[in-house]
């Protein structure tokens, strides 16, 4: 299966600080891959620089057979490469209508309406809850409405950052549900997760990233029966 994001070799630097030492991983069509490692190791900087958020000090990355080096971080999410960063980044003041029409506004397909349908049947508290101010809403249904306005760009490849951090059990089941339902639906996820009990039960593959270097890959069945997993990761 050939992958559609191929990151080989990547650097990122902090000043002296070196926080990516020549990461390298791939994702297919079809595919749940999740990173998975302490604070600080490296995941988010992984992300965001991806999405050209951060220059890379070396390395290369991928997007459907093309290199992204020089591509504006907007013309990639308008090509179909979707990050969702840490946090429920969410625009506070607007509605969660207005929030899902930013999402598509970037859109000259005409297909928005039938993906509105979408994301209230993954979401259906998003539909409750259409002209309640996304800064009011609890910090469960803002993750979701943050996934929900990335699948309204039409995302080919969605990445998520953390999308559990924080929030109550009954809704991390939710988020992960919603997780497979994307994938299920014919959307690879690159998945950075601290709950890696989770991350690997709903991903195929795996990433272990210790300050700013890959330790381990495989997939995640053989990944969480590592014993060094099992210690650091997985609490037994």
């Amino acid at each position: 299966m050939s992958a559609i994001l191929e990151v080989r070799d990547l650097s990122v630097s902090y000043g002296a600080i070196g926080a990516l030492k020549g990461v390298s991983l791939t994702l297919s069509e079809g595919e749940i891959v999740t990173l998975i490692g302490a604070n600080g190791a490296g995941k988010t900087t992984t992300l965001r620089a991806i999405m050209g958020l951060v220059p890379a000090a070396g390395g290369a990355v991928q997007y459907r057979g093309a290199s992204t080096r020089g591509v504006p971080t907007h013309r990639l999410v308008r090509d179909g490469l979707v990050l969702v960063p840490e946090g429920r980044i969410v625009f506070a003041n607007l509605s969660v209508r207005e929030n899902l029409e930013m999402g598509a506004y970037a859109r000259r397909d005409g297909g928005a309406a039938a993906d509105y349908e979408r994301v209230y049947s993954l979401f259906p508290r998003l539909k409750e809850r259409l002209n309640q101010t996304a800064g009011t809403l609890s910090g469960g249904e803002q993750q979701m409405l943050a996934i929900g306005r990335a699948l309204m760009s039409k995302p080919r490849v969605l990445l998520l950052d953390e999308p559990s951090l924080g929030l109550a059990p009954i809704v991390v089941h939710a988020i992960f549900e919603a997780i497979e339902e994307i994938h299920r639906a014919g959307v690879p996820v690159l998945l950075v997760e601290q709950n890696a009990n989770a991350a690997l039960r709903h991903s195929k593959r795996a990433y272990v990233l210790e300050t700013g270097r890959v330790a381990l890959e495989g997939t995640s069945a053989d990944v969480a029966a590592n014993p060094k997993v099992k210690e650091a990761y997985l609490g037994e």
